[in-house]
């Protein structure tokens, strides 16, 4: 049996992030959207199904590539399952891939992927942007949930990744001895994996939820942890109070974080609040930016371009931050700000609440970050953390930019 995930008509309007990445690669507690249903199931995924052309070079280390729906190998069994359901467990229910026909997946009243058996025939875009009922299938109910939105990941982060912590068992290492002037506090579980180093100086408060250090992370004296907090491979604790956050690989986070889910890749090494915050891979914050995640009147908060905002009912939301975006000194972000991928913010005050995709600063003079300069320096970018920009890596990195020109995406 072969596993796809799909994104459908709602996945694709997720920006920032849908302009350059499936959503199956966003982070969801300390699994990705990708890893968690790949666990659920029992086996790797074998491809994305995405409706967006620009990423059909999707190239990213980890990942399934994007494949077409009409090319999927129609002599084996296909699972498709739609990249914003969340399982309710984090194993695979016995099998709708035992069925001879098709099945169509159920959760919470709604379509959210199917089985296709052995010679059947490929669904097309139409139904994977919207999902339903399949001539000849059955339907079988399954436990879990669809994410409506890219801030829901902000509002459910810091339970999911608990629950994802305590779900890899309790306990620190028993070969890992804390040092001595490290702190601990409460009896929630501690995990800590290969090459972790945590300096004297360091609190792991533990009253309120679990916290995971990844191999190799680095947590400095003067870092004040408070789960639950996942900290994936690679990355560092450099100081501060660090709450509620879920991040992925070779991320550096210093200053004030509380609930921010990050893909990873993600650069924060000097002082700042970030707050109620979803962001993409390879982010660098400029020192001293500060986010605003709570409105002075209390109220929801509102996510969008002018004129078309949502009231996400959130009374706290930081900012949503697509991938290689980088921000001047002393930015100030406005309270449901939203920054397309690959933009560079400088500039005068405060920027826009809606910060276009490759934008090149913001206020009078601002403009388009060229496409050439913006590869030139993503590569530069990775190739001081040890990672080469690949050659499929740029044409998708290019044909996000080319789509983002022709008004493609948001």
């Amino acid at each position: 049996m072969k596993l796809y995930l799909f994104d459908d008509a709602v996945a694709d309007g997720w920006a920032p992030f849908s302009l350059t990445r499936p959503i199956g690669e966003l982070r969801f507690g300390a699994l990705l959207l990708r890893e968690r249903i790949e666990s659920w199931v029992g086996r790797e995924a074998d491809g994305h199904l995405v409706m967006r052309p620009w990423l059909a070079s999707f190239e990213e280390p980890g990942a399934p590539p994007v494949r077409e729906p009409g090319a999927l190998p129609p002599g084996s069994g296909r699972l498709l399952l739609s990249s914003r359901f969340v399982p309710a467990a984090t194993t695979h229910a016995a099998g709708a891939e035992e069925s001879d026909g098709p099945v169509i997946l159920v959760a919470d009243g709604r379509a959210v992927g199917c089985y296709l058996p052995p010679g059947a025939d490929n669904v097309d875009g139409a139904w994977l942007a919207r999902p339903g009922g399949l001539p000849g299938a059955t339907e079988r109910e399954i436990a879990g949930r669809s994410l409506s939105a890219p801030w829901e990941i902000v509002r459910l982060g810091s339970e999911r990744t608990a629950r994802d912590l305590v779900d890899r068992g309790s306990s620190i290492r028993p070969e890992h001895v804390l040092p001595d002037g490290v702190w601990r506090m409460g009896e929630e579980p501690l995990l800590v994996e290969e090459g972790v180093t945590i300096e004297p100086g360091v609190v792991l408060d533990l009253r309120h939820g679990p916290v995971g250090l990844g191999r190799n992370v680095q947590v400095r004296a003067g870092c004040r942890l408070e789960g639950p907090v996942w900290a994936g491979a690679g990355s560092r604790l450099l100081g501060g109070p660090i709450s509620d956050l879920a991040t992925g690989p070779a991320s550096t986070f210093r200053g004030e974080v509380v609930d921010v889910q990050a893909v990873g890749w993600v650069n924060k090494a000097h002082e700042g609040h970030l707050g109620h915050a979803l962001l993409g891979r390879w982010i660098n914050f400029g020192a001293g930016t500060t986010n605003s995640d709570l409105k002075n009147n209390y109220g929801s908060v509102r996510v969008g371009p002018p004129g078309r905002e949502v009231d996400t009912g959130l009374l706290k939301l930081g900012c949503l931050v697509g991938d290689h975006v980088k921000t001047a000194i002393g930015t100030l972000l406005d309270t449901g700000t939203v920054l397309g991928a690959g933009a560079n913010l400088f500039g005068p005050g405060r920027p826009p609440k809606w910060v276009p995709p490759f934008a090149w600063g913001f206020g009078e003079g601002a403009g388009r970050y060229r496409r050439e300069a913006f590869l030139a320096t993503a590569a530069v970018v990775m190739e001081r953390r040890g990672v080469e920009l690949t050659a499929g890596a740029r044409r998708w990195l290019g044909a996000a930019w080319d789509a983002a020109s022709s008004g493609g995406d948001a």
